[in-house]
């Protein structure tokens, strides 16, 4: 209903014309969406094609959007939403780009009253209620499992129903205390990790807190499901349930399908 009245208003722009051979040059640079199956990733470039129109890109410090960037970002931030849709990104509009990383003035007060000041760098930000912010870096991806894109869209999620703190609100059937017996108890593990030194399916970072754990897991969830779901299966099974698909399934079936040698795992209509 909100975004029909946006139209209605003439708050968005008609949904792009995308040629073919974008789509393919796109995709191919996010191997993780072969992890879909074919009416997924149907679904995926139609929720791109709306998140294009109806959010307001802004590159900074002089940085020019490309429409593969544009495609790109736009991929990655609908793919929490595959199953929920554009509504789900409804309270904001605004999606920032820098080149590179950046610095966010930090001003906080300890326990014993102390004001800090200091200069936060950061890859990327979700503001509640405002723009998502993101670094892009050109060159070779980054390592498997870390998504800055799906990180910060994972917080916005986190944030409909207030801060990020890793309890977002849940489909309905899902059992909040399935929800915190699963990540409280993983988070638990990864904390121990962290603090001995020991290397984890998850990124050090997760650590921080609940809310950067649920970001991070999730960007575990859509790069490398089959290593979180062997790691955190209480986690993995939550993350399927809120997020509505199982890409764990979908990346055994695309390994099954390369060792057999039987071709391309999915093959996607033009639109």
């Amino acid at each position: 209903m909100f975004q029909k009245l946006r139209q209605w208003l003439g708050l968005t722009r008609p949904a792009a014309s995308i040629p073919d051979n974008l789509w393919v040059r796109v995709e191919s640079s996010l191997p993780f969406l072969t992890y879909l199956g074919a009416a997924e990733r149907a679904r995926l470039r139609e929720l791109a094609r709306g998140f294009l129109a109806c959010k307001q890109f802004h590159g900074a410090q002089g940085l020019r959007l490309t429409d593969e960037m544009l495609l790109a970002i736009a991929l990655q931030a609908c793919l929490p939403i595959l199953n929920k849709g554009l509504d789900a990104y409804r309270s904001w509009v605004g999606v920032i780009v820098y080149p590179g990383d950046f610095i966010i003035p930090r001003r906080e007060m300890d326990d014993d009253g102390v004001v800090h000041e200091y200069d936060d760098e950061v890859l990327g930000e979700a503001w509640e209620g405002g723009p998502v912010v993101l670094s892009w870096f050109p060159g070779p991806p980054a390592p498997a499992g870390v998504n800055v894109v799906i990180h910060e869209f994972a917080h916005k999620l986190d944030m409909e129903n207030g801060g990020a703190d890793g309890f977002p609100r849940l489909p309905a059937g899902m059992s909040r205390r399935a929800w915190a017996d699963a990540f409280s108890s993983a988070y638990d593990d990864l904390c121990e990790d962290v603090d001995a030194g020991r290397d984890n399916v998850l990124d050090p970072y997760a650590a921080e807190s609940p809310g950067e754990f649920f970001a991070v897991a999730s960007e575990a969830f859509f790069e490398t499901p089959v290593l979180l779901a062997a790691r955190y299966p209480a986690v993995y099974a939550q993350l399927a349930a809120f997020y509505g698909t199982d890409p764990a399934a979908g990346e055994r079936r695309l390994v099954g399908r390369s060792s057999s040698a039987k071709g391309p795992a999915y093959r996607i209509p033009p639109t």
